[in-house]
This record gives structure tokens, C-alpha cells and sequence, in this order.
């Protein structure tokens, strides 16, 4: 009898476990929704009105919102023909950025290139390390960068403003953390992250720096600005949102994801909506409130999801969020809802980010070196080039530029 008692316990402690487990796992994983979470409206910006020559792609994602849209006429449309191609042997893993004639790209060994955009000729290089990871920022005649690893020092990182027209070295600052944060520029001051989880605000003329704040785990992110405020993920499965003007913390948010603890975010949020938008490696896709941090929905996908969403009003989808997952699939999300609207599966793996130009998604596969352009209310292929890993595109509303694997592509649309 007394075996039979043990026997049976033994059943009812497996099976409390069992749902316990059963639990845990559907509410640390799996899709959340909360349909009744407040969403703010919002119109699709355009273009700014001014000649071509003055024009600026000065960020990462375009904007500081980061939702990574671009107004592109409708003649700015695939097929597209090559215009130059400038080759190298470094892998370009994120894409440069654009002031009037000259594109600025920083590739992973540390190099940062000034090119020609019309004849794809390089003006101008300097090596400010020897590893990088992120995008430049172009604001007025200054060039701002992040770096890894700079020379001789492989655990600390750099940050540098350079000037735009000769390469010249305006300031430079050594950093006790490695940094792959894509730099912002607001007013006076530049924004980034560090593997430490320092956030810095430094001066924009001197390097000085203004206010530090720091996070939980590594910020990776580019920092993203709306209405006076940054928001970021870290490396300790955390988002939050802090003062622009003091580094003041106003809220914190945690990711609730990952079987065995919070998963980790890379992703760079897009912030519109009233919502900050962002993947985890826990393989969700985050919709958060923008003023209290309150969860709106989470979107689980199949496989971790480094790349920063890119968000806009599409036509006959309305307010959609495009991402990529490590489970080799692109996908459209309804931005109010968090539910599916279209999905592709690209057959690989994707880890880079996408952009929108004009009526098209672009995003590279990691798994197969492909870029592609999707329509973005039908997820239909409109362009492929086999080329690109992480984050393909920029523009400057007449053409494309595309991000390789080691090369930068000049593409004009064939008509």
C-alpha cells in the first residue's frame, strides 16, 4: 500500500510539473495580444521639399524614429539596372548612410569610406579600428562613428566625428566598452550605446560628455528619439525609455520571454503609433506602449529575431510592421493588432534589418546571400539580386544603393 501512495504521488508530482512546465512555457512564450491597448494614428510622412543635391539619408533607419520608411515616388520601382559597383574585401555588414554627393559607409574591419555617388569612386578613407559594426551618422558637415574594437585595445571601443568633405579627424574618444551602437545626432548632442550598458550622450563640437546612463545589459541598439525621449533595448531583456535632455530613466520594461529567463534585444526600435516596436531573441516580435512601457502585443516567431522592424501605413494592410526571423521567414504584422497579414519564406535565415522604399520591402537573407524587394501590401517578389546578408538599402529618391556582402551597388531603376 505504501508503495502504491509513493507511486501515485510520484504521478501527481510529474503531472504538477508537467503543467507547471505546460504554464511557464505558454506565458513565456508563444503570442500575446491585447486588443483594446491604446494606438495613436498617424500619416505617412514625405519627402522634404528641396533640390536632390541637398539631400541627406543622415541616419540608420532614415529618420530618428528609426521606423525605417522612405516616401519614394512611385517611378522609384524594380527592375533595376547597375549603375557602378565598388568592390572590397571587408564585409560590409551595415549600410552607410548619405549627405548631397557622398555616401559614408563603414565596413567591419574598421575603415571608413566617403564615395562618389554618382561615379561610386572613393573620395576619401580612414582607418578608425579594427573592427565595427554599425552605421555612421551624417549631420551637416561631420560624420559621426562607433567602433568595436579600436587598434591594439580589442575589449574597448571609440567613438569619432570626422570631417565630411576631407575625412580629418575633428574629435575622438576612447571608450572602457566595445560598441557597436549606430550613432543618433540631436541637436547638440550624439547618442549611442556600449557592451557595457553605457548610453552616451556626448558633445556633438568636443566629444565631452553630457550624461551617461546605464542599462542592465549591453545596448547594441542605435537609440531611438521621438518627442524628446530615447528608447533601447538591452542584453538583459529589458526596454527603456529615458530623457533625451538628462539621461533621466522614465520607464522600464521587461521582455517576459525565453524558456529560462528574458531573451536578449539587438533589435533598433521604431517608435510611431504611439508604440515602440522591436524583435528578441526569444524569437518575438514587441509592441510597447510609448509613454508607460505597458505590453500591447508580442508576436512569436520561429527563431531569434535580431533585425530592427520597419513600420508604415500600407496600402489595403493599413499601419504594418515588417520584420525578419532566424526561422527564414519575412514578415508583415498588423501594427495594431500584432496578427499575421503576410508572410514569406525567404529559405534561409534573416538577421539583418529591412527598409522601405516608396511601395517595397527590402531585406537580404543571411542563410543565402540574397537580397529581395517585396511589395508591401502583397509580399510578392519584385526584386532579387544575389548579393547582401544583413541590411541592404538606402536611397536617394532617384535610385537605390545596395549593401553586399562585400560590395556597394548603384541601381537605377530600367525604365
Amino acid at each position: 500500500m505504501k508503495r502504491r501512495w509513493l507511486a501515485l504521488g510520484a504521478v501527481v508530482i510529474i503531472a504538477a510539473l508537467v503543467l507547471g512546465g505546460y504554464i511557464y512555457a505558454h506565458n513565456r512564450t508563444g503570442s500575446i495580444y491585447h486588443p483594446n491597448a491604446r494606438f495613436v494614428p498617424q500619416t505617412n510622412p514625405t519627402l522634404p521639399k528641396r533640390g536632390p543635391e541637398r539631400f541627406a539619408w543622415p541616419f540608420y533607419g532614415y529618420t530618428k524614429s528609426h521606423t525605417r520608411y522612405f516616401p519614394a515616388s512611385a517611378s522609384l520601382h524594380p527592375p533595376f539596372k547597375v549603375q557602378w559597383t565598388l568592390g572590397g574585401s571587408s564585409l560590409r555588414e551595415f549600410p552607410p548612410v548619405l549627405s548631397e554627393n557622398r555616401i559614408f559607409q563603414l565596413t567591419d574591419d574598421g575603415v571608413l569610406s566617403a564615395v562618389d555617388k554618382y561615379t561610386g569612386k572613393i573620395l576619401w578613407s580612414r582607418t578608425l579600428g579594427e573592427l565595427s559594426a554599425s552605421a555612421p551618422a551624417v549631420v551637416g558637415d561631420t560624420v559621426y562613428v562607433t567602433i568595436l574594437s579600436r587598434a591594439g585595445a580589442a575589449d574597448d571601443g571609440r567613438a569619432a566625428a570626422l570631417d565630411a568633405a576631407t575625412g580629418h579627424i575633428i574629435w575622438s574618444r576612447e571608450l572602457p566598452s566595445r560598441s557597436e551602437s549606430s550613432p543618433l545626432v540631436d541637436g547638440s548632442k550624439v547618442f549611442f550605446g556600449s557592451e557595457d550598458g553605457t548610453v552616451y550622450a556626448l558633445n556633438i563640437h568636443t566629444g565631452n560628455t553630457v550624461w551617461t546612463y546605464h542599462a542592465a545589459g549591453a545596448v547594441k541598439a542605435s537609440p531611438t528619439l521621438q518627442n524628446g525621449v530615447l528608447y533601447f533595448g538591452d542584453y538583459s531583456g529589458h526596454v527603456q525609455a529615458i530623457s533625451e535632455s538628462t539621461g533621466r530613466r522614465i520607464w522600464l520594461a521587461g521582455s517576459e520571454g525565453a524558456l529560462l529567463g528574458s531573451g536578449t534585444f539587438y533589435s533598433t526600435s521604431a517608435v510611431i503609433y504611439g508604440r515602440v516596436y522591436l524583435g528578441n531573441t526569444d524569437g518575438r516580435v514587441y509592441a510597447y506602449d510609448a509613454a508607460t512601457g505597458r505590453l500591447d502585443w508580442a508576436y512569436q516567431t520561429g527563431a531569434y529575431v535580431y533585425a530592427s522592424p520597419a513600420v508604415t501605413n500600407a496600402p489595403g494592410l493599413g499601419p504594418t510592421v515588417y520584420v525578419g526571423s532566424y526561422d527564414g521567414s519575412f514578415y508583415a504584422l498588423n501594427a495594431r493588432t500584432g496578427h499575421v497579414d503576410w508572410t514569406y519564406d525567404a529559405g534561409g535565415k534573416i538577421s539583418g534589418s529591412a527598409t522601405i522604399v516608396g511601395r517595397y520591402v527590402y531585406f537580404a537573407d543571411l542563410g543565402t546571400h540574397v537580397s529581395y524587394g517585396l511589395g508591401i501590401s502583397t509580399g510578392r517578389v519584385a526584386f532579387k539580386m544575389a548579393t547582401g546578408s544583413f541590411d541592404p538599402v538606402i536611397s536617394d529618391g532617384k535610385r537605390i544603393f545596395l549593401t553586399g556582402y562585400t560590395g556597394l551597388y548603384d541601381l537605377a531603376p530600367a525604365g
